[in-house]
């Protein structure tokens, strides 16, 4: 799969499928999810902010799956914590989605995460 037909899946999509490996269980677990792309750079945040499970599995593997239409791929994830980068990914947020939606369903701000696309 190109990087082409990876932006394509990924632009016209609002939400991801992702897939994070328990860090207790070892099973899989997949859940829907915001993002923003900026070009290579894929951004997530979790609604609940350093909280939320699947961020908590991130952080013990480093790895996620993202689906998108006929696209998936496992990539690395690195997760971001420092509130300065944290801020700008909500903002990317805010401006994709709408200040009130993520008002609405985002209740922390203390953590996201990035991913760089093949």
């Amino acid at each position: 799969m190109d990087n082409l037909e990876i932006q394509k899946a990924l632009d016209s999509s609002v939400e991801l499928q992702i897939t994070v490996i328990g860090r207790k269980s070892g099973r899989e677990f997949s859940t829907p999810v915001w993002f923003v792309r900026e070009g290579k750079t894929v951004f997530l945040m979790p609604v609940r902010g350093s909280k939320n499970q699947w961020y908590k599995n991130v952080l013990k593997s480093k790895r996620i799956g993202i689906s998108s239409g006929k696209v998936s791929l496992e990539i690395s994830a690195k997760p971001i914590n420092d509130a300065k980068r944290v801020a700008a990914v909500a903002d990317k947020f805010r401006k994709k989605h709408g200040v009130a939606d993520v008002k609405k369903y985002y209740t922390r701000f203390d953590a996201a995460v990035e991913l760089s696309l093949p």
